[in-house]
């Protein structure tokens, strides 16, 4: 397996659950709707108020888990950020194509986009003899 193919199937996946980590140290977790950027980022929208987003705004670590049909997953390991700028413009502009219902939440007073930035990923398929592969991006 390579990075590529990894990639194409995260590309193809649209529901993730991310994980943050509390000031506490106590993981939390949460589904969320996500779009892949041509830099192979993460994208995803929720609210300035949401765990998530609070977690990321202190530390700034993330983790993904994508894919569970066929015994297939992928986790991603990275450093999440809200995006500004032309940044804010290209995760939003990665997030709308793959969720057009988005545009609907973009003026919420409390919205916010969060990209996360893979630095390791590990692809495991256990649909027969185990292949697990992993990749430092």
């Amino acid at each position: 397996m390579k990075l590529e193919e990894v990639l194409e199937i995260v590309r193809g996946k649209r529901l993730a659950v991310v994980s943050t980590v509390h000031d506490s140290g106590a993981p939390e977790s949460a589904l969320v709707g996500f779009a892949m950027t041509a830099a192979h980022e993460i994208v995803f929208d929720t609210l300035a108020s949401s765990r998530k987003a609070i977690n990321i705004a202190r530390r700034p670590a993330a983790a993904l888990v994508v894919g569970w049909e066929d015994d297939i997953t992928v986790q991603i390991e990275g450093e999440a950020r809200r995006p500004q700028g032309d940044d804010l413009a290209n995760a939003k502009a990665a997030y709308f194509r793959e969720w057009p219902d988005g545009r609907a939440r973009e003026n919420w007073p409390d919205i916010a986009y969060i990209v996360v930035e893979p630095r390791w990923m590990r692809y495991a398929c256990y649909a027969g003899a185990p292949v697990i592969e992993e990749f430092t991006l």
